[in-house]
Formats: structure tokens, sequence, C-alpha cells
């Protein structure tokens, strides 16, 4: 299986949802966010929330992909935000523990 982080890095999206991605993420706060992100799952680990959400993430990016009537830019944002903000706290969190 990918590694989280090289999984994130091989994501394409349009730019526009991503510039709003790394806008709300600087405003992110895990402990309100991260459960709505997830339909109230809440799990305690990055990696596992960052796959959650990657998971949530590519069910949208196909809704999107095919036009479907379902598809909800505002719900793919606050996923986005969740993924660019979860995979900051990781990267932070394997700076800091010894290896």
């Amino acid at each position: 299986m990918q590694d989280v982080l090289s999984r994130l890095a091989a994501i394409r999206r349009p730019a526009l949802l991503l510039r709003a991605a790394r806008h709300g993420a600087a405003r992110y706060r895990r402990d309100v966010h991260l459960a709505r992100a997830l339909n109230g799952l809440e799990p305690a680990k990055h990696g596992s929330a960052i796959l959650r959400l990657l998971d949530e993430e590519d069910r949208l990016d196909e809704l999107r992909r095919s036009g479907e009537a379902t598809y909800s830019a505002t719900r793919h944002v606050t996923v986005m935000i969740a993924v660019i903000a979860e995979a900051t706290l990781l990267r932070q969190a394997r700076q800091i523990s010894p290896v």
C-alpha cells in the first residue's frame, strides 16, 4: 500500500478547489472540523483520519467528474480542508517523533 503522504502527493484536482482548501486549512481546528468532514467519525491518529478522508474525497471527486447532481462543492472543499490540515499535522508529528 502506498504511504499516506505519497498518496496525497499524487492527487490532482482543480486549482480553485485546492486554493479554497488551502485557505480554509489555515483556520482548521481538529476538534471541530474533523468530525464534520468524516460525518461524525473521529479517528485518533492523523494517518487513519487521512485515509478515511481520502476515501471520501475520492468518492466526491468521482461525483464531480461524472457531473452527478448530488455532488456538493462545499462538501468537497470541507473534506479537502481536513485532508490538507491533517497531512500538515502528520508531517509535524513525524518530525517530532524519534525515528
